[in-house]
């Protein structure tokens, strides 16, 4: 008898097969046998090339995924076991081991020295990616301001011996990704096909009057991808212009009449009247940051709202900030009350005249300061603030059905009309609060 035995199968992949379901293993493999085809190898393993051109990816980030994917191997072959392996460890393992993994991932040069060269290099491939996808023209080098923001958030803490530039520890890494979750969903996602569907990939549809020039606004497409990288995939759709301080002047009623009444004719459509809107300010400093309020902007004496609002800059970092816990002191909009314990005006987080962010009623100054709430520093270069812009957007969720148009020309509209004008009057409808 011959002592010829079967090579031992290898952990690895038996302890990834055992992650996917029957289906999904059955899918996988009719998916290397797609692109093992493709690679011309008779079935036996997929090219580089067709391996970036299959999952979107190009440059140093789609060579650094192949060669993790094949073990740094070195050999341009990526086989089956290679696939369920890494699919096993990037897409079905611990949220620790996908964070290891995409670490791993950004350290596009190999050295093990993550630099703030090799995000850059990520950086631009991601927004080349991301906006050629949505088909807005904007490319690698119309995207560096952004990179900058980008990585003006990041901590590179960790020493190298006879290198003078520090380099990103796994944990200055796990603190930037939940700064930029933008760029942690998109990192996430990238073995999956690169449809304009894809996590991490949407971009929300700013929506306004057409006579208006868009260059005046503060959110920009880059902007609006970091900002919904906090929010769901619902919440990505479309965002429609509310108020802008150019276009509506500055003033507190101004702003919550328009918010308010133009929000409600349009949630009318909806089934769910939540309202949440971002707002972005520039000060007279140049910073751009603002806030997801979650809740309607309404009359209160107290804090109120719920753990998905947040703050966030813009520029000259770009970083999100979300409820910690700590506290539920989340939004905030006091009008017209006379009471110094209760200033007027709206704001995030902190406490009473100590908020993370806060616009008074008259709409010429404010403060922001580093609260619990969010754990989030001054976001200006002072605490003091002097806005030079607002605005305010609304966010339709997908998914909302539409009601009859006869609906909202009809009654229904008819039954809010003395709301709506209220409405325009802020504060003086609730002045019996």
């Amino acid at each position: 008898m011959g002592n010829s035995q079967s090579p031992p199968a290898n952990p690895r992949f038996t302890s990834a097969s055992r992650s996917f379901t029957p289906k999904e293993l059955e899918d996988l493999k009719s998916l290397f046998a797609s692109l093992a085809a493709q690679s011309q190898s008779n079935g036996q393993y997929i090219s580089s090339s067709v391996f970036q051109v299959c999952f979107g990816l190009k440059g140093p980030l789609g060579d650094r995924m192949f060669d993790l994917a094949t073990q740094g191997r070195k050999d341009d072959k990526l086989t089956f076991e290679d696939l369920v392996i890494t699919k096993g460890t990037y897409e079905k393992g611990t949220n620790d081991e996908i964070e290891e993994f995409i670490y791993r991932l950004l350290d596009v040069t190999n050295d093990e020295i993550l630099t703030r060269s090799d995000l850059e290099s990520v950086l631009i491939t991601m927004f080349d990616h991301i906006f050629h996808l949505k088909g807005s023209g904007s490319g690698s080098r119309s995207n560096c301001y952004m990179v900058d923001e980008f990585l003006n958030a990041a901590t590179f803490s960790k020493d190298h011996e006879g290198c003078n530039d520090k380099s990103m520890s796994f944990e200055d890494f796990k603190s930037w990704c939940s700064l930029v979750p933008s760029v942690k969903k998109f990192l996430a996602s990238l073995f999956v096909p690169p449809d304009p569907g894809r996590l991490g990939s949407q971009v929300p549809k700013l929506q306004h009057l057409e006579n208006i020039d868009s260059s005046i606004f503060l959110l920009r497409d880059e902007y609006a991808w970091h900002i919904g990288g906090a929010l769901s995939q619902e919440e990505l759709e479309e965002w429609k212009l509310l108020y802008h301080s150019a276009l509506n002047g500055s003033s507190f009623n101004t702003f919550l009449g328009n918010v308010s009444s133009e929000w409600v004719i349009v949630q009318l459509n909806c089934r769910n009247n939540d309202g949440p809107t971002v707002l972005i300010i520039k000060d007279r400093e140049g910073y751009i940051f603002g806030g997801y309020a979650s809740q309607p902007w309404e009359r209160h004496s107290n804090f109120y709202g719920d753990m998905k609002s947040f703050i966030f800059q813009l520029y000259p970092k770009a970083s999100i900030f979300r409820p910690t816990g700590a506290n539920s002191n989340l939004q905030w909009c006091a009008v017209n009350f006379s009471s110094e314990a209760i200033p007027n005006g709206f704001g995030f987080g902190g406490r009473i005249n100590h908020f993370g962010l806060f616009l008074s009623a008259s709409f010429d100054q404010g403060h922001t300061f580093s609260c619990t709430t969010f754990n989030s520093p001054c976001l200006s270069k002072t605490s003091q603030i002097c806005p030079e812009v607002i605005e305010c957007w609304g966010v339709v969720r997908k998914g909302m059905e539409h009601e009859k148009q006869d609906v909202v020309k009809g009654t229904v509209l008819e039954r809010f009309k003395e709301d709506r004008h209220m409405l325009n009057m802020v504060g003086i409808a609730n002045a019996s609060e």
